[in-house]
């Protein structure tokens, strides 16, 4: 059988991640979505996203195929019933189309056509960008069975303070000395190659990706992950990043999310509670106006390639895009556009020459290329977001 990943109606709702990814890309807990899947399916997946992903991100079609919306995770329970899906069958849940066989070259499926099979178990579905977050814990708590499994962690070293060792998984090759590791409050997993530094105070749940660093004195509150080759310091709580990015110094970093290749200037801060304790709004691509999220908690979204300058300051719920620099005094808007340049005082357009350098160079350090099918994604993102720069 052929598994096929789609972006399915919450695209829209994930950006400005969903610029540079399918939604099946999107890290949440220790692994993306897609890693999620093929470890429980046992294979590789393709994926239907927007065309301009599609070199990057293909989808290879077969005989007999099973698509599966990529913002669902999986469980064990769920991947049973799609590996036992059969022709003009699909998975209903809560009014989506979770998963459905088709064969080669199927087009205009008409669902009404099939059987429909309700799924009732409770399941992790990410549709809103501030999901990642606020569902991180227990997707977390659900990598961390599925990585561990079977396995035994490499020893954790006398130097640290550990309360509920048991829930503490160190791949080979890390480092973890004296340091604090609080794991009653949910599990923390410690990547290959990570490096957590000393005097690092860590409460769980917590996940630190391959070859990751936590650097000195860090204070980690969970349910936080920081994806494989990221730098984390200062104070963080309840925050993901993905991959490749940095907030590697003194500053506060609440209830967020960063995209890849981000960076946090030093002393930077969000704010995740307004003032007055009032829900907060954050801005709809969709709607192209600020949307209620049901949340007192919410701090910035910011998405792939993007960076802001040293005492940075985040207002309660603000939206970067892909690929802006901010930096100066104050306060800058609650939305920052792809590809703006500037802060408080005002932005104007980060041209794609001088944007495309920095990428160039920032991946150069990581052995990466920034290569053509990265500079196309990003020249069309670009394209797609300029009505919303004023210059």
């Amino acid at each position: 059988m052929n598994f096929i990943l789609f972006d399915g109606p919450s695209r829209d709702a994930l950006l400005p991640f969903t610029y540079t990814r399918p939604v099946a890309d999107i890290r949440i807990g220790i692994l993306t979505i897609r890693q999620k899947w093929e470890k429980y399916l046992g294979i590789t997946t393709s994926t239907v996203t927007e065309d301009y992903l599609s070199t990057k991100y293909p989808m290879v079609e077969l005989e007999n195929n099973v698509f599966i919306w990529g913002a669902v995770l999986p469980t064990k329970n769920l991947v049973a019933k799609i590996k036992g899906l059969k022709e003009n069958q699909c998975l209903v849940y809560e009014d989506n189309i979770l998963a459905f066989f088709a064969k080669e070259g199927a087009e205009d499926i008409d669902f009404d056509s099939y059987e429909q099979i309700t799924i009732h178990e409770k399941l992790i579905v990410v549709t809103q960008s501030w999901h990642i977050f606020e569902k991180n814990g227990a997707a977390i708590e659900a990598d961390f069975e599925l990585l561990t499994e079977g396995r035994k962690s490499q020893p954790i070293s006398e130097t640290n303070n550990v309360i509920a060792p048991e829930n503490v998984f160190i791949e080979e090759g890390a480092s973890v000395e004296c340091c604090i590791l609080n794991a009653s409050t949910g599990p923390i997993y410690i990547g290959e190659d990570a490096l957590v530094m000393e005097g690092s105070i860590i409460r769980g749940p917590f996940a630190l990706g391959n070859s990751g660093v936590v650097k000195m004195g860090a204070k980690i509150y969970g349910p936080t992950t920081a994806g494989p080759h990221c730098k984390i310091g200062g104070e963080i709580q309840n925050s993901v990043l993905f991959a490749y990015s940095n907030k590697g110094h003194d500053g506060y970093l609440g209830n967020s999310v960063l995209g890849e290749w981000c960076n946090i200037g030093a002393d930077s801060n969000t704010s995740n509670l307004k003032n007055n304790y009032a829900e907060v709004r954050l801005w709809d691509y969709e709607t192209e106006g600020f949307a209620r999220t049901g949340l007192q908690f919410c701090g910035l979204m910011m998405g792939d390639h993007s960076k802001c300058g040293i005492n940075t300051m985040f207002n309660t719920g603000t939206v970067v895009g892909v690929s802006a620099n901010i930096f100066g005094a104050g306060f800058p808007r609650n939305f920052i556009p792809s590809y703006s340049w500037g802060g408080s005082a005002g932005v104007k357009t980060y041209l794609t020459n001088k944007a495309f350098e920095t990428a160039r160079a920032m991946m150069d350090r990581r052995g990466l290329d920034f290569d053509a099918q990265e500079e196309a994604i990003m020249q069309e993102v670009f394209e797609q977001t300029k009505k919303w720069r004023k210059d």
